[in-house]
Order: C-alpha cells, then structure tokens, then sequence
C-alpha cells in the first residue's frame, strides 16, 4: 500500500517531484483541470446562489477513476496544485471528485520545484483554501453568466457563432478604439533645422538642433517658413551660451512577473503570450539536465518583484565573483511592484540557481527554451547589479534670436547594462528623437563656433501606434484588468474567435469586432467598461483575502445585467446592424444592403424574405497591396471570399493566383514524420491548427499544440492539453 499519494497537475511535474521523494511517495497527474461547468448549458442553478453544475469532463473520467483507486489505497493524498487560484480550484475539485476527507487531506504550496522546496512544502501542509476557490469560482461563474447570456443575443442581432467575453471583450474594446483612433489621425506637418557645427579650428562634426526662437520654444510648421529662417541664421554667429554637465545614474528594471516576461519575450524573442507562458510552464515543471531533473525556474504566474533572502545570497554571491565588488551594490536592490493586489508572499520569475547559467544548460534546451531561459537568467542577474553612471551634457548655441541644442553622454560605469537593457514598445515618433549619444568636443561657454552647414527636415506627426502583445498586456495590467494566469488566454481567445487578428505582431479588428464591439459599448456598457472591469478585480481580489461574500458579488453583477438584457432584447433590432447601399436587386428591384454572415459581410436584397437573393462584397471591397503576382507580376488584392478575407491577382479571372492572408507561422518544432518545420496554420473556417510545411507531401497535422517532447511509450510528439497539461495524443497520458 502506498502511504502517500501526491498529485500534480502535469506528468511532466509529477515526474520531476517524484525524483525527489522516496519509495513511500506515488506522484500521480490530474493531466489540468478535471471538472468544469457543462458545455451544452449553462450549468448555474440562479435560483440557488448560483450553485455550479460541475461536471467531469469526457476525457478526464478514465483519470478521475484511476486516482480515485489509489486514493482509496494510500494512508494520505497530499495536493500539491500550483499555487495560484487556479491551482487551488484544481486542488478542490479534485478532493471534491475523489471524496477526500478534507480534515485528512493536505495541501502544499511551492515557488519552485526542487528538492529543497518540495521537502520544506511536505513539512508544512495546510487545508484548501476556500477563499481562493471562491474567487476563482466567481470568476467562472461571472464569466459563464456573460458568455450564455449575451452569446445568443448576438446570434438574434448579428449572426450566429459569436460570443461574448468578459475580460476579452474589453481588450477588444482597446483595440478597435485604437484602430478608430488611427484612422481618424490627421498628421501635422513640422520641420526640424538642424546646424551642423565644430569647434573653429577642427573637422570633427556635431549636430544641434533649434530649440528656441526668442524665449518660445521652436515651432517650424512650413517649409516656407523653415526656409525664412535658414536664409536668416546662415549668416549668424554661432556662440555657446551654456554648458550643463552633470552625472545620471540608471536603476535597472525589477526582476519578471508574469506580464513584464510576456512583453519582453515579445519585444526580444518574437513570443507570443501563449508560446511564452508554454515554454515557461516546461522550465518550471522540470527539464532532465546532467543527469538530474529539477525546475529551472521559479512559478511563472506572479505579480510580485520579491526574491527569496536564499537565492539574493547566492545572486549576490555570483555577482562578486563573475564581476567584481564595484557591480555588487553596498545592500540588495528591493523593488516594490505597482501591480494592484499583487500578491507579495510570492515570488518573482527567477532562475532556481543563477549558478545554472544559460550556457552549461544549453545541451539540454531547445532553442525556444535556451532563449526565455536566458532572458530570465539576465534580467534576474541584472536586477542586483549596481547602477549604471553616465556622464552626459547639454550645451545651448545662441545664433542671434535662435537657440539650438546638442547633448550628449559617455557611459562612466557599465553596472547593470553590461548584463541586460529592458526593451522599449514601438514610439511612432522615435525616429524624430534628438540623438543624445554622440561624441562630443570640450566646449565652453563664450566660444563661437563654426558652421558647416544647416539641415532643414519636413516630418510629419504619427498616429498612436497599434497595440502589439506586449503593449496590450501592459495597457490591461495598467487598468487593472486580468490577473496572470489571464493575460495569456485573453490574446488567444481575442484572436481565435475572430475579432482581432495579428498581422506583423501588431493586432488588427476585424469588421465583425468592431460591429460587436459597438453593439457592446452601446447596450452593454457596464460589460466593456474598462473602469468596471478593473473594479470586478478588485472585488475577486476581496473574495479571495475573505473579505467578500462570492454569491453577493455575482448577484449585484447578474441582476441588473439580465434586467437590461431583457429590455435590450426588445429594443435592439438587427436591422440596426444592416448598412444601406446604392445597389440595386437585379431580381426584384429592391435596395441591397451590406450583412453579416458566417464569413464574413456580403450583399443582401432589402426584400428577404420574398427576394432571397445574395451576392459577395468581393467586388466592391478589394483592398490595393505592395504584394506582386507570382505568376503574372500584377498587383495582388486583398479579395473577401466565403471563408474570409484573402490575397488574389488583380487581373482575374485571367490569372487566378491565390494566397491566404494569414501566412503560416513556423513554431520552432521538427516535424516527427518527415523532420520538416512543423507551422500555426489556420482551417478554412478560422480555427488555428498545426501542420507540417512540407504538406501535401507530409499529412502530419494536430489540433492541439505541439511540444518538443516524445511520448516514453510510442514516441509520438506530445502536445498540450486542456489546463496546460502535455499528453501524448495517441496514448492520451
């Protein structure tokens, strides 16, 4: 008989923990979540406080039965779910399905899984934590509640197939609100003049830039203009009027939390907030290395900049050793996170040992693996190095009524910088940015200098730029919307359900977004409100510190929601979202009119349904591109066909070359029948499979996303499962 059973959520967890137990210990995977409300129906009693309906899904119920035996067989069950509410849920559900007895059966927690940690975990066992699953379990069912009520008014008002989301239609709402914003930017020209200057005596070249005219700050709106006063101050005396130095000193950013490792994976590696969080979940589930298998990093959902007094020694330590004292500052860098309701007993994303660098484990990761390890080893690294000083100046030149500007800086110690720079979001008005690193001679205040030449520039202002991954999750944790576990899903489910797409890792509306999107912000304002949203955080945080009642939460969300979806029901019409057009029925005579179908808008007669006839909007919505015919040299189009939008060849129908608008994306995964590139393609209808580039030659193909591991039993290419679990999809474990 087994004396304890300890149960995970993944093998690939189960298999690391179990290394480190002994003989006494069975490590068993619940392969995610195990229950969950029923897909057909909504599954919430209403009249009962919301009770949940919670069901075992279908490809769980061989799993449930099996732990269910060796729970029955073993003196103890010690759930050992990740720490985050999620995993606390996981750990209710399961002793829910199992039938433990909650006073015999224990809980722990860890930051990291390795032997230290889960030992010191088995030493302190506590209960579940109601709390946590009742916030989680609010959440479920707030998000439920949204999603079976407003689904079906859709498909009444627009078309059928679409969904609405709590969280996600918000991100929704940020994206086409910048899209709109753009569309509507009218740029405003403005020149720059730039003199191009020396000391009198020497060649070397520095550039400066007008800053002021009198005491106003230079406003160049014409090129008229900008001539005027290159005409004027060409024959001025170029005098420096001031000279500033003085030293700066650089922080260096605070070590990863969830949502700053999915916007630097994003801004340096190309990441997705999905691939990031996959590939994160692998190294701190445990990867075999030299003969040992450990996690290589801590839990990867966290809001907390905190560092464990154990690992700052050892950090500290390697700092001394590998740079020198002059990197080590006098006590440790602490940093204070910004995030609302951060949960400060956690820890931040670290490596398990800075010792374990990049390099001795790159025999061991694949390149995907290597390179977020290596960001998290960098930034944790840099976060305890000292700061960075840089000596800069900025000299001021009077040339009669007009002041330019130069400045410049020289790097005085390296610090942190010599390991790691935080990456910057794309800034539309970068390219205008005054150049402060150039090398700069000794000036003094009273010396003229000479002129070579002056450099008058049109440029013209830019619109706000669009919203990339990483620049989405920070505007959400900005407003308080989401929470780690979320940020991840929110991307994927925005994109998936066909309201956004990503074009150059920039996100896009599609037409069908921004019509639900307005439905939305019109009739619905309290479900896309971004304040409200924020807000209906902060009340999960209160049920999960037990500070809030769940079931009063839910009920002062619900009733009035379903109190206006009922007068929304009569008010609104679905010829609301009809556009008239100037054509005309050939059959009947009748206006047509532009609606939605399930691929997208077409043309329609006014007199359905006595006329029922239809006709695509290919024609009149063709889109001009840069993109050359392969076959013809033509123009290519961005064409609207029954399953969505796609590229063809200007000069059909005698040239029919096709392509989708939506390329391929290589994911960095052989492919395990022929070793070609296995790529994120998408099916006729939208949804997002993965198949290999080689095809038609090569059939390898999967629903579910694949990971770069092999099943031990058939050697079939695992992928990741419900609740992020791997499972080999022949084998099914």
């Amino acid at each position: 008989m087994t004396k304890h059973l300890v149960i995970v959520e993944s093998p690939a967890k189960a298999k690391t923990i179990g290394r480190f137990l002994g003989d006494d210990y069975d490590t068993q995977a619940s392969y995610g979540h195990i229950r969950d409300l029923p897909e057909s129906k909504m599954g919430i009693n209403i009249a009962e406080n919301y009770e949940p309906n919670y069901q075992i899904t279908k490809d769980k119920q061989k799993v449930v039965d099996d732990l269910r035996k060796k729970a029955k067989k073993a003196d103890e069950v010690i759930l050992a779910t990740d720490e985050d509410r999620e995993g606390e849920a996981i750990a209710w559900h399961l002793a829910q399905a199992l039938e433990l007895d909650p006073k015999k059966t224990k809980r722990i927690v860890f930051h990291e899984i390795t032997k230290q940690a889960i030992t010191k975990a088995l030493e302190e066992p506590r209960n579940i934590n109601d709390d946590l699953v009742n916030a989680q379990q609010a959440r479920r069912i707030l998000d439920r509640l949204v999603g079976y009520s407003l689904s079906p008014f859709l498909w009444k008002k627009i078309r059928k197939g679409l969904s609405a989301g709590r969280v996600q239609s918000v991100a929704v709402r940020l994206i086409v609100e910048r899209d709109t914003e753009i569309k509507k930017f009218i740029p405003v020209e403005y020149w720059s003049i730039t003199a191009q200057l020396s000391k009198q005596k020497q060649e070397a070249i520095f550039l400066a830039k007008l800053h002021k005219i009198g005491k106003e700050n230079a406003i160049v709106s014409t090129g008229e203009h900008s001539q005027s006063i290159v005409d004027e101050v060409r024959s001025q005396t170029y005098t420096v009027t001031k000279v500033a130095k003085k030293e700066v000193k650089r922080n260096p950013a605070p070590p990863f939390t969830t949502s700053t490792l999915q916007q630097e994976a994003s801004r340096k590696l190309g990441f997705g907030a999905k691939k990031t969080m996959l590939i994160a979940q692998q190294l701190y589930e445990g990867i075999e290395h030299g003969g040992v298998s450990e996690g290589l990093i801590t839990y990867m959902r966290t809001d907390s900049y905190n560092i464990a007094e154990t690992a700052l020694t050892t950090i500290r330590e390697y700092i001394e050793e590998t740079m020198g004292k002059a990197y080590l500052p006098a006590k440790p860098n602490v940093y204070k996170t910004k995030a609302k309701a951060a949960q400060e007993a956690h820890e931040a994303i670290r490596p398990t040992d800075i010792k374990k660098t990049p390099k001795s484990l790159s025999a061991f990761l694949n390149k995907a693996q290597l390179q977020l390890y290596e960001l998290i080893w960098q930034r944790t690294l840099a976060c305890q190095v000292a700061q960075a000083i840089m000596d800069t100046v900025s000299v001021d030149i009077t040339a009669g009524t007009y002041m330019f500007r130069v400045s410049g800086s020289t790097v005085k110690f390296d610090g942190f910088t010599r390991i790691y720079q935080e990456g910057k979001d794309e800034n539309p008005q970068a390219d205008d940015a005054e150049d402060t690193n150039q090398t700069l001679p000794e000036l003094k205040e009273g010396e003229t200098l000479k002129l070579h030449d002056l450099l008058p520039a049109q440029h013209f202002t830019k619109p706000p730029a669009r919203f990339t991954e990483a620049s989405l999750v920070k505007a959400l944790e900005e407003h308080g919307i989401g929470r780690p576990s979320t940020y991840a899903p929110i991307m994927s489910n925005i994109v998936d359900r066909g309201y956004v797409r990503l074009e150059n890792r920039r996100f896009f509306p599609e037409d069908i977004g921004g019509i639900v999107n307005d439905l939305l912000v019109q009739h619905f304002p309290g479900v896309v409100d971004i304040n409200f949203t924020a807000k209906m955080e902060d009340n999960l945080d209160s049920v999960a510190d037990g500070k809030a009642d769940w079931v009063t939460l839910v009920d002062e969300f619900y009733k009035p929601f379903f109190s206006l979806l009922q007068t929304k029901e009569i008010e609104v019409k679905r010829s609301d979202f009809y556009e008239k057009t100037e054509h005309i029925c050939e059959k009947c005579g009748k206006p047509m009119l532009v609606k939605f179908g399930q691929y997208g808008k077409f043309l329609a007669c006014s007199g359905f349904p006595d006329c029922k006839n239809t006709k695509p909007l290919d024609d009149e919505e063709k889109e001009t591109t840069d993109m050359v015919c392969d076959k013809c040299g033509a123009p290519m189009e961005v064409k609207r066909g029954r399953f969505g939008k796609f590229y063809g060849c200007s000069k059909y129908p005698e040239c029919k070359t096709i392509k989708p608008l939506h390329q391929p994306k290589v994911i960095g995964i052989p492919c395990p029948k022929c070793g070609g590139q296995i790529e994120e393609k998408r099916s006729k209808r939208g949804k997002v499979f993965y198949g290999c580039a080689n095809y038609p030659k090569c059939d390898y193909a999967s629903w579910s996303e694949p990971t770069n591991e092999k099943c031990e039993t058939c050697g079939d290419l695992k992928v990741k499962g419900k609740g992020g679990a791997i499972i080999c999809p022949t084998c099914e474990k």
